[in-house]
């Protein structure tokens, strides 16, 4: 069976999770992951509230307004605009690839191979295409016809930079061949590797021209010039992140061994080797995200691991205030930003899922947001998802005590989950017990991994606002049966049943139009459907007179295109054949919009009148969209109208602080009764803070002005602890030379941490009664922290790009640490 792999600049997939150190384990799966379907209710003890009411405003001309009857004759316009390209070569995968932004350049790697013995052999052919995908030339003769790798053979450059590298596979061979394009893959010019490399090869985000790759051997290797000279600067790494201001880190273990994980050190350069600083030792592994630097680091008592965070890019490390997990859990880190982070902590045991801890500002003080959270052992499969096109709002999906999966979705960042309203054109299944009471559930990653006919995660784009897509069943949980396609219009709020059975969809125009090819991998396709209106009604154009096997829609990121593509392929008596469909869009929205073909919208609103409503960390925020019966284009380069405005404070603009807690339906923080009339201990920028405090911390991010503002106060600070993550000397310079002094400062670094330990073991026992940590989590109330993790959806390859994306979105410890 051929399939579609899409490499792209901007990472596709909507959702992924950078685990910081996620162990994979050999057996199959739990009890409870094989019977993640059962028809069961809700767990009472999910942290989820009853959904308020939320009314959906239709933004068309007048209530009456047709928005299916909008279009007239389109089948002749797109006919005209529809071009088709067959790759007549001998393949078994297709990999695509664009190239910078709006500049319509689009790779297409056809390969095919067949092993033979330890070896592989194989052809690849490299199409280019300058139009969106409309038409496309040969130009394999630029790579000399050498097969390139399927695992990692495409690496585009960040933003527009141009630059491409295609790495060979010479099987057999003790280096390897890349082929470097500056020019938007115009031209391409080879390089032969010194090394073989075991990873794809990464650019610097702020300067393209810098690469580093891990070698086959565990080298680390350098080129400071895109391609043309190599120099090794460490071996046996582990793992390797760039991190802000050309900062690389990398992890390595002298042992010679990666899967010793516990024992290793993290390093780290700000010039491309030069000179390389050791910032800590016995960690689990490390992760980036925003300005975060995290680090699992072993505690020295057996297998437990605790999470280590820099703010400083590991000058200084303090201890996040987040249960410790032993070698069968792990640390996942869901999305962050410069302010925040939403951390998984796995539960003891093959359970399948976890909690979810939202942090403050320094990445330190965690709250806890939602328990029960669905997070396979086994697969890392998890079903968080941000959703890029509303500020705030997250899905997710938490695992019931009897097995079953059902969605909750969060409108304030994790302070509230939610069950999502069952669409007013949909009726309960049959897991609903009340076929007058049921929710929408979302199929992401998890359906996926089970194996059901989902083909395609949730989809929204950040310049399309408000817009969600996605498959669903409807009832008490995520259903079996064949999943039906839904939109949202408002971020969540409330849904439509768009489309019955499964599909591939798209967003092009910012919103002002959503494509969608039904999923039937058995039976040749030759129809596209399309909406300009959100998906409330849908068009059907018959695209080409000679069906094709579909395999996948391509158009590209960003969702500001009028290009769509459909690949697949047809089968001849003695051979299959790649097609390329490109549809235009572009002629069938005759005109510009304007001015009069949008109107305002307050998001988190009921009413747009009520000067209260739609205040969501601390601020409101309208926005100009498009009516959905103006058939027009917003043009490549529409921007999201937004009119912030603050908001008054109150106390659902502060988290409780250390030490305080909120009961349920409660504003008010509370002092944990144990902890009364006496200072908090917490570990900041590497020293011991005594801190009073009113018990509130503002929401990082929150934008509130005036109001209700608890005054919060910081009195006798001491600087008397450091973490202990690391000592002193390892901020050194490492350059190979023993320390003379080393004895002494270990000596005396010995001594002071057993005063510190002492010193802690006596206030744990006698001052806070032994229950220091017991009741440390306070409960994450309403309006729990601004945007939707930046770049989250790009992948948090912990590099942070961030759409996940930060960056986002390397899947598991085995891409990110072995």
């Amino acid at each position: 069976m051929q399939r579609l792999r899409h490499f792209i600049s901007v990472v596709l997939l909507p959702i992924a999770a950078l685990s910081l150190d996620f162990n994979q384990f050999s057996g199959g799966p739990s009890r409870n992951a094989r019977s993640l379907y059962e028809k069961t209710p809700l767990s009472e003890r999910s942290r989820i509230i009853k959904q308020a009411e939320h009314s959906i405003h239709k933004r068309s001309a007048d209530s009456g307004g047709d928005t299916c009857n909008s279009l007239q004759r389109y089948d002749t316009k797109l006919t005209s605009n529809t071009h088709s390209h067959s790759f007549d070569d001998l393949s078994g995968s297709v990999s695509l690839a664009w190239i910078g932004d709006g500049t319509g350049v689009l790779l297409a790697l056809t390969t095919f191979q067949v092993p033979l013995f330890m070896l592989r052999f194989g052809q690849s052919r490299l199409y280019r295409s300058e139009d969106y995908g409309k038409t496309f030339q040969d130009v394999t003769e630029l790579i000399s016809n050498t097969f390139i790798s399927t695992d990692f053979g495409i690496a585009i450059g960040p933003e527009s930079s141009g630059k491409v590298i295609l790495t060979g596979d010479l099987s057999g061979s003790g280096s390897a061949r890349i082929f470097l394009s500056s020019d938007f893959g115009n031209s391409f010019t080879r390089s032969d590797l010194p090394f073989n490399p075991k990873m794809q090869i990464v650019y610097n985000p702020q300067n393209p021209n810098v690469l580093v790759a891990i070698s086959t051997k565990s080298d680390l290797w350098i080129s400071e010039n895109f391609g043309e000279k190599w120099r090794i600067i460490s071996e046996t790494v582990c793992a390797v992140k760039w991190g802000a201001d050309n900062t690389l880190f990398f992890s390595t273990n002298l042992n010679g061994s990666c899967s010793d994980r516990g024992m290793l050190t993290l390093k780290k350069t700000i010039d491309n080797g030069q000179t390389i600083n050791t910032i800590a030792e016995k960690i689990y592994s490390f992760g980036i995200g925003g300005r975060f630097l995290f680090a699992s680091v072993m505690t020295g008592t057996g297998t437990l691991r605790m999470i280590h965070v820099s703010v400083d890019q590991g000058k200084e490390w303090n201890m996040a205030q987040l249960p410790p997990v032993g070698h069968e859990q792990f640390y996942s880190i869901l999305a962050a930003n410069n302010e925040m982070v939403f951390m998984h902590v796995d539960e003891p045991g093959d359970t399948g899922f976890g909690t979810i801890y939202v942090s403050d500002d320094r990445g330190m003080v965690y709250s806890k947001s939602l328990e029960h959270h669905l997070y396979t052992a086994t697969g890392g499969d998890n079903d968080f998802t941000n959703v890029t096109s509303l500020r705030g709002v997250f899905m997710t999906s938490v695992l019931a005590e009897d097995g079953s999966v059902q969605t909750v979705v969060s409108f304030d960042q994790g302070g509230e989950w939610v069950p999502l309203r069952k669409p007013e054109n949909s009726e309960c299944d049959s897991t609903a017990k009340d076929k007058d009471k049921c929710s929408l559930h979302i199929h992401a990653s998890y359906s996926i991994s089970m194996k059901l006919n989902v083909p395609m995660l949730p989809l929204s784009e950040p310049n399309a606002v408000g817009l969600i897509i996605a498959h669903g069943s409807v009832g008490d949980a995520i259903s079996v049966l064949t999943p039906d396609v839904y939109v949202s219009d408002d971020g969540g709020y409330s849904w439509l049943r768009a489309l019955e059975g499964p599909h591939h969809y798209a967003i092009l125009d910012s919103g002002g139009l959503l494509v969608a090819v039904e999923h039937n991998p058995t039976v040749p396709i030759s129809q596209i459907k399309f909406s300009t209106d959100e998906g409330q009604c849908w068009h059907v154009y018959n695209f080409t007179k000679e069906p094709l096997f579909f395999t996948g829609l391509a158009s590209e990121p960003g969702a500001r295109s009028m290009n769509v593509s459909i690949w697949g392929y047809r089968e001849t008596l003695i051979t299959q054949y790649w097609v390329s469909v490109t549809i235009d869009f572009r002629e069938l929205l005759t005109r510009d919009c304007v001015e009069n073909d949008y109107v305002p919208w307050l998001a988190h609103s009921d009413d747009i009148s009520d000067p209260k409503d739609g205040c969501m960390l601390g601020y409101k925020e309208k926005f100009l969209r498009l009516k959905k019966d103006s058939v027009c284009w917003n043009g490549r380069d529409y921007n999201v109208n937004k009119q912030p405005t603050p908001c008054a404070c109150t106390l659902d603009d502060f988290l409780c602080d250390f030490g305080y807690y909120r009961n349920e339906n409660s504003s008010d923080c509370l002092e944990q009764p144990e902890l009364k009339g006496h200072d908090l201990e917490l570990c900041i920028h590497g020293k011991k803070e005594h801190l009073q405090t009113n018990g509130y911390r503002k929401i990082p991010g929150d934008k509130c002005e005036g109001g209700n503002q608890p005054e919060r106060k910081e009195v006798d600070i001491r600087k008397k602890c450091i973490s202990n993550l690391l000592d002193p000397q390892m901020q050194t310079q490492n350059n190979g030379k023993p320390s003379h002094s080393a004895p002494i400062i270990v000596t005396v670094i010995a001594i002071v941490l057993v005063s510190c330990i002492a010193g802690a073991l006596f206030v744990k026992k006698y001052v806070c009664g032994g229950r220091f940590l017991v009741h440390r989590y306070s409960v994450l109330q309403h309006n729990a922290e601004a945007n939707g993790i930046e770049g989250m959806d790009e992948t948090l390859d912990t590099n942070v790009a961030g759409h996940a994306k930060i960056g986002f979105h390397d899947d598991s410890d085995e891409d990110l640490l072995e």
